[in-house]
């Protein structure tokens, strides 16, 4: 099992940034890729960017390419989603979740609050 623990949600003002963390715990070697999603009110959760967890190649859903970037912290097991040039339109239920292969995520973390005001 991997357990997964998202903090750095909060309100912030459009054009502002903030800094999402993934801390993993549990059985981690089993990691092959993680990413963000997100899911704001009456809509379907979105995949936002994902990361191979080895190499540390990245993918961005179009909306968010040049303002968010998705990093990964060996050491620390800890992934990273730096978001920057926010709108309101990013305001969301953001989660980070983990998986074995390169089907589902089966992992999953709470999710944390990200609201951009007007």
């Amino acid at each position: 099992q991997v357990q997964l623990v998202e903090s750095g949600g909060g309100l912030v003002q459009a054009g502002g940034s903030l800094r999402l963390s993934c801390a993993a715990s549990g059985r981690t070697f089993s990691i092959y890729r993680m990413a963000w999603f997100r899911q704001a009110p009456g809509k379907e959760r979105e995949s936002v960017a994902a990361i191979l967890w080895s190499v540390g190649s990245t993918h961005y859903t179009d909306s968010v390419k040049g303002r968010f970037t998705i990093s990964r912290d060996n050491a620390k097991r800890t992934m990273y989603l730096q978001m920057n040039s926010l709108t309101p339109e990013d305001t969301a239920v953001y989660y980070c979740a983990a998986g074995r292969g390169k089907g589902a995520f089966e992992y999953w973390g709470q999710g944390t609050q990200v609201t951009v005001s007007s």
